[in-house]
């Protein structure tokens, strides 16, 4: 990870504790992500998991919300569509075939100017990618 992004995550974490909250309560946000289709080399424990682009040895699980705390890192999302590499914006030595979709978040939410830090996430659909792990995905996950 590059030392811009570790800087620019801390100063979120630190704004984050300090940040208020004033009680604003919404519904589910829909938001877009990538995830690894193929868990990093050293970690081949589950071929039937995806698996966070930044934090690799967590796997997302079909029948459960992924968690975290937005005061230290959350679930992070986009507002808009992503479909490559390039919409991404994060510049990581990425191997193996990446995965597009959209995710519902929910509980605490932080909001930043290209998306979201969410407490609970949950996969919605599977939208871009290798067309055979895309299958074998939405399999697993139950969505299209």
């Amino acid at each position: 990870m590059s030392r811009l992004l570790l800087t620019t995550n801390q100063n979120q974490n630190e704004l984050a504790a300090s940040t208020k909250h004033e009680g604003i309560r919404v519904g589910e946000i829909i938001a877009y992500r990538a995830w690894r289709g193929i868990a990093p080399g050293w970690l081949r424990r589950r071929e039937d998991r995806l698996y966070s682009m930044l934090m690799s040895d967590y796997a997302w699980h079909p029948d459960e919300p992924a968690s975290g705390d937005v005061q230290v890192h959350g679930i992070y999302s986009f507002r808009y569509v992503i479909k490559s590499i390039a919409d991404y914006g994060y510049d990581l030595a990425l191997r193996g075939p990446i995965i597009f979709g959209k995710i519902k978040i929910w509980g605490e939410v932080v909001e930043h100017e290209a998306g979201y830090r969410s407490e609970f996430a949950k996969i919605v659909s599977l939208d871009y990618g290798y067309p055979e792990l895309l299958e074998k995905f939405r399999k697993i996950y139950k969505v299209n």
